[in-house]
């Protein structure tokens, strides 16, 4: 296949996209506001409180987000950086949303580990970086909140080797003046990063600017006046045995996903970002070759003349005034032209993109071209599904994004009978989106629409939704429902869903896409199933199903 031109090569190289995964109350959208206040996005940062009145964090746009002091939804935040495109997409990181991060995490080149230095490796960090590692991206560390009291950073890197089964090489390590953090030592540029003495001394710093510091080196005779006897020598003693124990960073590791680089600071107060983000434009790669399927090649590579993304992510009703649907999509090959044709290849059918946006939250700009890496929003008049691959060439698709069994299951219950269109379209869309999976009877059997989600905060999520953008009051009905699996023929026919219901084995539905799914109370009902009926797949995830035909 042939390749774009010079200028569109550089425009590609310049593309940094990648996603900052962590445990819930690590400080991610404290991290993000701070890198887009270094990017010069923004002017002052507003700090994450829960309490009313606090200024609400750039990336959360929705209210319920704004509220809470957490972020719910995926936000998709583009600023330069030193001549590069950041395309940084935040994530939620509360568990019960971890299958919108998944499908997020499709679309980055990279990811950013936040770890809080007090707690390490927690539950939900262990589960994003699983689903980095296998899909091998690059890896950054970040040990955040080093100015309250915490672990040893050796600690820290033990554990993160031990739990996470990754190599951790260390390019920024903590310094200390007694048990105040007084900045950081970069270890590849042998720079001594020190922080204002009085800031550093105050955890209530705002960090609302970017940190004043100075820049020296390890033999800087004031840099024993600054961090007193103790603390210089602890310093050179760990400088010299990080050069001793460790390896030098292997930067094809790194890409693998092997090796993570870590660093260490304190986004609250800035403390270390500079050294950070300087550092992870050096190695966070330009888009790489995407794997696909049906096409010529295995893989298409970023600078293909063919245009080509994939939808990773659907919002509606981000403007209440417009009750706008968007669709987020992934450019992963060719140049990008506003108002092109593309195919999308589901529906094999074409559609002219006429307004595709780049996101600050809630701002947003009218993108005139777009390049291998860029994430933009275009208008959904209700034809995209998360994972529609588009291309303005042949046929093919990118790897399939997958539908995990919930573990809560509901019957939504209107207050008001007369709204049941409402909720319908609300539903509808929801489940569209993603935010929860959405469960209808097969045809021929009564039975309710069931919800079905990851975690419970899903649910108040789509309670609260629906009023607020549909008008429509639910009360959601708890069902005897464990988990779900998505069922085919091995033979390739359709299956009979009704025979579920025949022989109490299970609820047969119909997912939002019309795939076949049986929702079963225990184990006890699954192996009822599998003894009943053979020659049946049952699928844990939704990937690579597709819509049944009734037996």
């Amino acid at each position: 296949m042939s390749t774009l031109g010079e200028r569109a090569a550089n425009e590609i190289k310049r593309r940094k996209t990648f996603a900052i995964i962590s445990h819930p109350d690590a400080g991610k959208t404290t991290l993000t506001e701070k890198l887009l206040l270094y990017g010069g996005a923004i002017q002052l940062a507003g700090a994450v409180k829960a309490k009313r009145g606090r200024a609400s964090a750039v990336s959360d746009w929705m209210e319920m987000e704004r509220e809470r002091g957490i972020s719910i939804t995926s936000s998709v935040l583009q600023f330069p950086y030193h001549g590069l495109q950041m395309n940084l997409l935040d994530t939620p990181g509360h568990a019960d949303f971890s299958e919108d991060t998944y499908r997020t995490l499709h679309a980055a080149d990279g990811a950013v580990m936040l770890l809080d230095c007090a707690k390490g490796v927690e539950a939900q960090t262990k589960k994003l970086f699983r689903v980095c590692k296998q899909r091998k991206m690059p890896i950054f560390s970040f040990v955040n909140k080093m100015d309250r009291p915490g672990r040893e950073p050796f600690d820290l890197i033990g554990e993160v080797e031990h739990v996470l089964g990754i190599g951790v090489y260390p390019v920024t390590w903590p310094i200390y003046r007694g048990a105040t953090f007084r900045g950081v030592y970069h270890r590849q540029k042998r720079e001594v990063h020190l922080f204002d003495a009085k800031k550093a001394g105050s955890s209530a710093a705002s960090g609302s600017e970017v940190a004043d510091m100075i820049v020296t080196g390890l033999d800087d005779p004031n840099l024993k006046a600054e961090l007193d006897e103790q603390g210089y020598s602890q310093l050179r003693e760990e400088a010299e045995l990080l050069d001793m124990a460790g390896d030098a960073f292997d930067q094809e590791r790194f890409i693998a996903g092997d090796v993570s680089p870590m660093f260490f600071g304190s986004a609250i107060n800035n403390f270390g970002l500079q050294a950070f983000l300087d550092t992870f434009c050096e190695l966070m790669p330009a888009p790489l070759p995407r794997i696909i399927v049906g096409g010529k090649t295995p893989t298409i590579a970023p600078d293909d003349e063919t245009f080509s993304a994939f939808v990773f992510k659907i919002q509606a009703n981000m403007n209440k005034s417009h009750r706008d649907r968007v669709a987020f999509m992934r450019v992963c090959s060719g140049r990008f032209e506003r108002g092109m044709k593309v195919h999308v290849v589901r529906t094999h059918k074409d559609i002219r993109l006429a307004n595709p946006t780049s996101f600050m939250a809630q701002e947003r700009t009218i993108v005139e071209e777009g390049y291998a890496g860029d994430v933009m929003g275009v208008y959904d008049p209700g034809i995209f599904e998360i994972g529609d691959t588009l291309t303005s060439g042949p046929e093919f698709s990118f790897e399939e994004i997958p539908s995990f069994s919930p573990e809560h299951f509901v019957r939504a219950v209107m207050a008001d009978p007369m709204r049941r269109k409402q909720l319908k379209t609300g539903l509808d869309q929801l489940a569209q989106e993603g935010t929860i999976q959405l469960y209808r009877p097969v045809e021929g059997l009564a039975g309710d629409m069931i919800l079905g989600a990851v975690g419970r905060l899903q649910l108040e999520v789509v309670k609260y939704r629906l009023k607020a953008e549909y008008d429509v009051d639910v009360r959601l009905e708890p069902l005897s429902v464990e988990f779900a699996r998505w069922v085919s023929r091995t033979d390739g026919q359709p299956v009979d869903m009704r025979a579920f219901d025949r022989e109490r084995v299970g609820t047969p539905c119909l997912d939002v896409r019309g795939r076949a799914v049986v929702l079963f109370a225990g184990d006890w009902q699954f192996n009822s199933a599998t003894r009943t009926f053979t020659g049946i797949n049952y699928a844990e995830t939704a990937q690579g199903q597709t819509a049944t035909k009734q037996a």
